[in-house]
């Protein structure tokens, strides 16, 4: 690089919520609000945006004294404030390998739009870096160009692959992983504990009699579904010890057809398994009614439990079992990791893990065997 690029500053894109907060700021000075802005609803038309996106505007507003918010009214106009300037640009990266359509039911989907959220109210604008199937060099130079270009303060990664996280470790970028950490890569992340998780749900179909067990999970080889295999297969290990049992990981790509390919292989062998556990909450009912086709009951012939939530598992019956946690808290705790990321520009390296709240459904049984 030659010149002096200190002196021209480089074009900066800023989220909606901030986009929005200027439009709302220079509606103030110019005089098209006096002395009370519309309701949210008229906001909304007015700018062609969410009411999520007005009222995180405004809340960065009244964070700098702007407007005064009253709850079930029309927020007041400060006489001080109205012409408060846009707070800096402070962007902060969250680089995903793939998006976020691809992760339902996953902590990533649940949390990052709320915290993308707070982050604005704090001053700091989210940009978004999809690491598109190139090369790992392509890869790795545009996400360069990226971060230099948008003054990137700190990085979110969000089921990256091991090179790209080590990458981070090597160029000393701050940087949060949302997520596990593959093997050797030492940064700070936030994650489920997929691993105890797995361990307790291999546990608890020994407890009720099964020893003959299969995981199906997608072939990614993320992080944090590699623990997940870990733990199960850890829980099973040591039962074999005293007692037989058998475990199966079952791999698929997320396509209906590859689910059912591997099923087929599962139940079409001299011992099929007689308890299931889910790696991912929305290929359940697709199992269930694959299950129903071949004459099979959930959980009068195989039990099953899923490994995450979803939103449907109480209003079936029997209902799923499954694990959840409180998607609020994690996103606070994400929240905070990341303000505290951006503040110091480091957080110990180690594993932040949450273990969520085995929900027992009605998916579970004795095995009949035994």
């Amino acid at each position: 690089m030659t010149g002096t690029p200190f002196l021209l500053e480089v074009p900066k894109r800023m989220s909606l919520p901030v986009q929005a907060a200027d439009v709302i700021r220079k509606g103030i000075e110019t005089g098209v609000w006096k002395e009370y802005l519309p309701n949210e609803r008229r906001l909304c038309e007015a700018l062609q945006i969410s009411r999520p996106t007005v009222r995180t505007a405004l809340h960065m507003i009244a964070k700098e004294g702007g407007i005064t918010i009253w709850q079930g009214r029309c927020n007041r106009i400060n006489s001080r404030g109205t012409r408060a300037q846009t707070p800096q640009n402070r962007s902060i990266a969250i680089v995903i390998q793939e998006l976020f359509s691809d992760m339902a039911g996953s902590p990533a989907q649940w949390g990052v739009s709320e915290m993308r959220a707070h982050l604005t109210e704090h001053g700091f604008a989210t940009e978004i870096f999809v690491c598109k199937a190139h090369g790992l060099a392509t890869q790795q130079r545009k996400l360069e160009t990226f971060l230099r270009e948008n003054q990137i303060f700190c990085c979110l990664l969000v089921s990256v692959s091991r090179e790209l996280q080590q990458w981070f470790t090597t160029h000393s970028i701050p940087a949060l992983v949302l997520g596990t950490c593959h093997a050797s890569v030492r940064l700070p992340s936030l994650d489920v504990d997929y691993r105890s998780v797995c361990r307790h749900a291999a546990g608890v179909f020994l407890k009720h009699g099964h020893r003959r067990l299969a995981f199906l999970v997608a072939q990614a080889r993320g992080a944090g579904n590699l623990a997940s295999e870990q733990g199960f297969l850890e829980a099973v290990t040591q039962q074999h010890r005293t007692d037989p049992a058998r475990a199966v990981i079952a791999r698929h790509n997320n396509t209906v057809q590859s689910i059912t390919d591997n099923l087929d292989a599962l139940f079409n062998s001299p011992q099929p398994p007689t308890a299931l556990l889910m790696g991912g909450p929305h290929y359940v009912f697709i199992v269930i009614i694959y299950l129903l086709k071949r004459g099979l009951s959930v959980p009068k012939d195989v039990s099953l439990i899923s490994r995450d939530q979803n939103a449907l598992f109480s209003d079936v019956n029997p209902r799923i079992t499954h694990y959840n946690f409180e998607v609020e808290a994690f996103t606070n705790r994400l929240t905070r990791l990341m303000l505290k990321l951006a503040g110091q520009k480091q957080l110990p390296t180690k594993a932040n893990l949450i273990f969520p709240r085995f929900f027992a459904g009605g998916t579970v049984r004795n095995f009949p065997g035994r």
